[in-house]
């Protein structure tokens, strides 16, 4: 009897022999997502420090090539073509340049990919390479007007520094299994240098601020060719004891202190109130009417920086400090001297080789024995007038001043307004 043959086995779908082909493929699919994420968060995590080291150099470079961004007097902008302290030569760029690379990224020297000055923006966020040189026309522009970037009279306020790792890429771990050799990485700073938005301490000259009505045109811009005199109405200054406080600047003795002192010793905020007095102080008047004597003999223009104030809503008990602007003082009329013009009107006024504006006529004399003819020819020589265009008169207790029309040295830290002085720490903006 013939033993029936069992049938050969058949291989069927599921089966645990094909199970395990499949497990295998599944194993080596995750191994290799494994190996992909490790990669991911070693060389990411590597890629993240070396980015904000180079990030940390853009910043440096941006910001040292802002801060030395024009020359000191503020003439031209700083390409290293003349002396930018009046004796050594070092360009904007230059200074970026140093400062990036005085940074490292793991152990290699930045690589500072391009320094380029310009124009920045803050109403279109947008960077504009310029390479001109000669400064823009401050005065009779307003902050918002600077602003708008024009090719044909651009005002270079900024400095953009892009750093990379390319001939020292950074270095893979696990991604070198997934074929990278290296990343190459790159970061990018924008340092903005505008009108000063804080006063240092010491850099106003005296506790006498302001109103920006007092400089501004019809338009709304700085104005520098107009001289003004205080106090004049309720639109043009008063006395401040330098300090923010709302109560007021009554205290006479503080007042006098502050004129015979060094300015403020405080670091003051624009956008912030500052206590000020609409009134005459007298101690405080005669005192600056005595400095100015000693200062200038009554034969030379005295040269001030003064903080300026919102005066919309009048003078006192205080304003809100808007912005810092450098004067020339070119005459003080004492309480003593209200009837005695033809003895004390001006005879002679040199302007001071700091006030040298080329806005303004040239130095004045008149030998008239007659003081009023004296004191008008003065007026219509430094164009003193009031608010309503006439000319000034002769008033006990006043102060004429000249806004200045040169470039200054910078002062304080970006973020104020335009009243011709340029701030002396930038700010990163992009």
């Amino acid at each position: 009897m013939n033993k029936k043959q069992s049938p050969s086995p058949i291989w069927r779908h599921g089966s645990p022999r094909r199970q395990g082909g499949v497990s295998i493929v599944l194993m080596a699919l995750a191994l290799f997502m494994l190996l992909a994420f490790t990669a991911l968060s070693v060389d990411g995590g590597n890629l993240f420090v070396a980015r904000n080291e180079l990030q940390n150099a853009s910043d440096a470079g941006a910001l040292a090539g802002a801060r030395f961004l024009y020359v000191e007097d503020g003439s031209q902008v700083n390409d290293g073509t003349v002396p930018y302290d009046g004796v050594n030569y070092k360009s904007a760029n230059a200074w970026a340049t140093e400062a990036a690379q005085s940074n490292d990224s793991q152990n290699d020297t930045v690589e500072v990919v391009s320094v380029r000055r310009g124009h920045w923006s803050f109403g279109s966020r947008t960077f504009n390479a310029d390479s001109s040189v000669e400064p823009a026309d401050l005065f009779e522009k307003s902050t918002a007007e600077l602003d708008v970037y024009d090719p044909t009279e651009p005002f270079i306020n900024a400095v953009e520094v892009v750093t990379a790792r390319e001939q020292t890429p950074v270095e893979a771990f696990f991604g070198r299994v997934l074929g990278f050799e290296g990343y190459d990485v790159s970061a990018r700073a924008v340092a903005y240098i505008g009108f000063t938005g804080t006063v240092q301490p010491f850099e106003l000259d005296q506790p006498i601020a302001l109103c920006k009505q007092a400089l501004l045109n019809p338009d709304g811009n700085y104005s520098c060719d107009v001289g003004r005199f205080i106090p004049e109405g309720d639109q043009t200054g008063g006395w401040t004891n330098l300090e923010h406080d709302t109560s007021g600047a009554t205290n006479a003795n503080e007042l006098r202190d502050l004129v015979e002192g060094d300015g403020n010793e405080n670091e003051l905020y624009f956008g912030e109130e500052i206590a000020t007095n609409n009134g005459q102080v007298q101690s405080a008047f005669q005192a600056f009417y005595d400095r100015w004597v000693d200062e200038t003999s009554r034969e030379q223009t005295w040269t001030l920086t003064l903080p300026v104030i919102d005066c919309e809503s009048g003078i006192a008990p205080s304003n809100t400090l808007v912005g810092a602007v450098t004067v020339h003082i070119v005459w003080v009329i004492s309480n003593a001297q209200e009837n005695k013009i033809d003895e004390f009107a001006p005879e002679r006024m040199n302007l001071s080789p700091d006030s040298e504006d080329v806005e303004w006529p040239g130095n004045w004399e008149n030998a008239s024995t007659d003081g009023q003819t004296r004191w008008d020819d003065f007026a219509d020589h430094f164009s003193l007038q009031f608010q309503n265009g006439d000319p000034a008169d002769w008033r006990k207790m006043s102060i004429y001043f000249l806004p200045s029309c040169s470039y200054h040295d910078p002062k304080g830290q970006t973020g104020g307004e335009n009243y011709g002085i340029l701030a002396k720490i930038p700010v990163l903006v992009d």
